[in-house]
């Protein structure tokens, strides 16, 4: 049995709550966890490759009827054998030189998953650190991304969400997203 990650670090954006954790995503009982996808939609390595097993093959099956996803995207299923009620399935850039618009197309993932939970009036997400795998995003700069991308848009407009989790695999990835907070004042 799998334990559920606690928090490293908390802090609060108005009434909304934001958690940095090490551990299995495809543990959490929230909403939506995001899944760092491919544009096929159809399964992988990593974080990807995880939650579709987790999820089972029915996962798989809606994933088939969605015809893919551009990069900077993102589409909703539901969560089958997860504890999530739904996966919202957002693909990453992969990284080049970082003069290819990455950055931009990384927020847009953030900003499109976020969306997509207000329009279905979800209230917690957890998201993995997309494109910091197979696809060689730097994870400090993808943290970065991640982090400013999240506090500025639920700053901007809350949307109904009340908890987002950045869930890391390793105590290295948590670290970047904690020193993040810091430089934003969050911690």
């Amino acid at each position: 049995m799998t334990s559920v990650p606690l928090p490293l670090l908390s802090a609060e954006i108005g009434q909304i709550r934001l958690e940095v954790c090490v551990g299995d995503i495809t543990t959490l009982a929230v909403d939506a966890i995001v899944n760092a996808a491919n544009r096929s939609l159809l399964g992988g390595g990593g974080v990807d490759g995880a939650i579709h097993r987790a999820a089972g093959r029915e996962l798989l099956a809606e994933c088939r009827t969605l015809g893919g996803c551009e990069t900077g995207g993102a589409k909703m299923t539901r969560g089958y054998r997860l504890p999530a009620k739904h996966v919202i399935h957002a693909v990453g850039p992969v990284w080049s030189d970082g003069d290819k618009g990455e950055d931009e197309l990384l927020a847009s993932c953030y900003r499109t998953a976020l969306d997509l939970a207000a329009a279905h009036r979800l209230t917690s997400i957890a998201f993995p650190a997309i494109s910091t795998g197979v696809y060689r995003f730097p994870p400090d700069r993808a943290a970065r991304v991640a982090v400013g991308t999240v506090a500025s848009e639920l700053a901007a407009s809350p949307r109904g969400i009340g908890k987002v989790v950045f869930c890391c695999f390793t105590p290295q990835a948590a670290d970047h997203y904690m020193a993040v907070f810091a430089e934003l004042g969050l911690a």
